[in-house]
């Protein structure tokens, strides 16, 4: 057992709040465990200047953390400047969400879509990936609903999970304490049909095995799995 008493092959509680925000087009208030994070996807007219006049559109995203989001205050980015791993995340985002969107299908417009950190104990990115699908699948249904595009731009859906090895066993689902002392930590993203879009992973010690790796795969599979479930079943 973990010491959040969990299995090791057994994800954290999880709920996805489709339309949490009043303004938004679409969003999705995710908690995975103690990680809760605020997605919004908002509607844009424009697209990047590099893409203008090629018939076809864009997702992107931006990610952050509030300053008690963790255990202790930190300074908020508007202030100091974002840091390589906010951009890095936020790139992760963008990156797994476009994986999935017909962009021609958006024509010259773009879909701008927020992660904003409200509570961490890790999985704070996979939580995010998992939570903007579902807000840019609401901003989608929206923009049908207003006759801004003619068909449904998303072709499947996108989940992420983190996975590492926790006291040298495969181990799902990673929050803080464990993430902190893993031997090995991976992120996963990968698509309701069972795609690979990306996949991060690190030893933190010892290098692993490519069976260690293959055991944190099909544990990754399971579990976006079965949120891509909890994604289906948040959409009807």
């Amino acid at each position: 057992m973990r010491p959040s008493g969990r299995t090791f092959n057994e994800l954290r509680s999880i709920e996805l709040v489709p339309s949490f925000s009043k303004h938004a087009e679409g969003s999705c208030l995710v908690k995975c465990g103690d990680t809760h994070v605020l997605c919004t996807a908002s509607w844009d007219e424009t697209t990047p200047p590099w893409l203008r006049g090629g018939g076809r559109g864009w997702v992107t995203a931006e990610y952050g953390m509030l300053p008690r989001s963790t255990g202790g205050r930190m300074k908020r980015e508007a202030k100091r400047g974002q840091s390589g791993r906010t951009q890095e995340i936020q790139r992760l985002i963008g990156r797994s969400l476009r994986a999935v969107v017909d962009l021609k299908v958006l024509g010259e417009r773009q879909i701008l879509v927020d992660c904003d950190v409200i509570q961490a104990d890790g999985g704070t990115r996979t939580a995010s990936v998992t939570g903007a699908w579902v807000a840019m699948n609401e901003a989608c249904k929206w923009a049908l609903e207003q006759g801004i595009i003619k068909t449904n731009p998303i072709r499947d859906r996108v989940a992420a999970i983190s996975c590492g090895l926790v006291a040298s066993a495969p181990a799902l689902d990673l929050d803080y304490d464990e993430d902190s002392s893993a031997q090995a930590d991976a992120n996963f993203v990968i698509t309701g049909s069972g795609g690979l879009v990306e996949v991060q992973a690190t030893a933190e010690g010892d290098p692993f095995t490519e069976e260690q790796f293959a055991a944190l795969l099909s544990l990754a599979k399971d579990g976006c799995a079965e949120i891509s479930k909890m994604q289906a079943e948040s959409t009807r």
